[in-house]
């Protein structure tokens, strides 16, 4: 194990996708508290992984703030959230006053706005109207998945009018978005975005329908096989806040297929009305995975986590108590079947975690270590010596770099300053394997 950055700057990793794609460079932001909740960070950095040396990648300006920065796993691209330049008391950042910007390192000028935003009715098809988070593209490349909050929901007054609700949605370079600069905060995008998931003010209880939706993934590098046999190219997992019988919130696995072509709409506006939601495009499929009001345990629980996919799409891993209480990972098809435990481990599962490039190990952190576990048995590796819970590896990230031979993650270490989380890289102990998609 190997510490990469150095001095009295926080680090902050995303929870997935923060390698280059030659493996050279791991990315991240510089928000200054341990965890990252406050989003303070005005630089974009990454760190030469050979050497150690730090670049800064991108730095804000007018008193904006960035952070959650991933890299596309096919060319120099990352997406990050950028947050409002010059804020005002009535403009500051939030989960519905932010966007997703696009950068190439060392190529400032190739700086552009992800998705587009109109805030003014008659709204524009392909435009937000609040605030996207967490951008990860697509397995090829091409595609861009975030969560996100509408700001005129959020705001407005009109007894009418739904709730603003976390959602799910994709930015696709299908064309750039150009809207009418009719409110200061209206600004074009360089990809059509839309929401996927559908959610309900008021589920009905003990059923599928949710009101939020989040923590999303990619399934596959290019989707998954259905059960006729058909293979679905656009597909993601999330999770998914329902009711149950008695009306008690319970998490559960969503999936929603994405159609090819998002710009037609279905039986709603795209872009959403004065009082109602932005509504997902024609042929979206949204369907419930888990079903776990029965265990002892029920729902998806655990440390924050996001679902993540196998390469070839057919296996989703997601945390949720055993028998015992002890948070664990699991596996689920796409398709909603073979559900099981992979892990049996006395103690939780302490983080984030992500599958390895040849789908045979997920990396994780487990009683303070940063171990892989074999998806074929569940066998867990430790990397390195158990250490004592104030040394132990962060639960933010455990990310595997593309060809499966290391796993970044961080570690709070004391500095002139303070405690300063800091980056770390280790070797994988299991020789990865040649992924074939089938």
């Amino acid at each position: 194990m190997r510490q990469l950055t150095q001095g009295i700057n926080n680090h902050i990793l995303t929870n997935a996708d923060v390698w280059s794609p030659d493996g050279q460079w791991i990315y991240f932001d510089s928000r200054s508290d341990g965890d990252g909740s406050i989003f303070d960070s005005q630089t974009l950095g990454r760190v030469h992984v050979p050497s150690g040396r730090v670049e800064t990648v991108f730095e804000a300006r007018q008193g904006a703030c960035v952070g959650v920065v991933t890299a596309c796993p096919t060319d120099d691209r990352v997406v990050f959230i950028h947050g409002p330049e010059n804020p005002t008391a009535a403009w500051q950042y939030n989960a519905y006053h932010r966007r997703g910007v696009l950068t190439i390192p060392n190529r400032p000028e190739q700086t552009c706005n992800l998705d587009a935003r109109d805030l003014s009715p008659p709204f524009t098809p392909g435009a937000l109207r609040g605030g996207s988070h967490v951008h990860v593209f697509s397995g090829d490349g091409k595609w861009v998945s975030f969560t996100y909050e509408d700001h005129v929901l959020a705001t407005d007054k009109h007894p009418a009018a739904r709730l603003n609700q976390r959602g799910v949605g994709v930015s696709v370079p299908t064309r750039g978005v150009d809207v009418p600069k009719t409110h200061p905060r209206n600004h074009d995008g360089t990809h059509f975005s839309v929401l996927v998931t559908q959610t309900w003010d008021r589920p009905t209880p003990g059923s599928d329908e949710i009101n939020r939706a989040y923590s999303d993934a990619w399934v596959g590098i290019r989707g998954y096989r259905k059960s006729n046999g058909e293979r679905q190219d656009r597909a993601i997992a999330f999770l998914g806040d329902c009711l149950d019988e008695q009306g008690a919130t319970i998490t559960e696995l969503f999936i929603v297929d994405v159609p090819d072509d998002v710009t037609v709409a279905g039986d709603s506006p795209l872009c959403g009305t004065e009082t109602n939601r932005p509504s997902p495009p024609a042929g979206t499929r949204q369907r419930r995975l888990t079903h776990t009001v029965d265990r002892k345990h029920p729902g998806i629980s655990g440390v924050r986590h996001w679902p993540r996919s196998s390469p070839d799409g057919e296996r989703i891993a997601f945390l949720m108590r055993d028998e015992r209480g002890v948070s664990q990972l699991w596996l689920i098809s796409p398709r909603g079947d073979n559900m099981r435990q992979l892990t049996h481990s006395p103690t939780p599962i302490q983080s984030a975690f992500t599958y390895r490039s040849d789908g045979r190990t997920i990396a994780c952190v487990i009683d303070t270590r940063v171990c892989e576990v074999d998806v074929d048995d569940g066998s867990i590796h430790a990397l390195a010596p158990k250490v004592n819970s104030t040394d132990s590896p962060l639960r933010l990230a455990c990310v595997y770099s593309p060809d499966g031979t290391q796993i970044t993650y961080l570690r709070r270490i004391a500095t002139p300053a303070g405690p300063r989380n800091h980056i770390f890289v280790g070797s994988t102990t299991l020789r990865p394997q040649q992924f074939v998609d089938s």
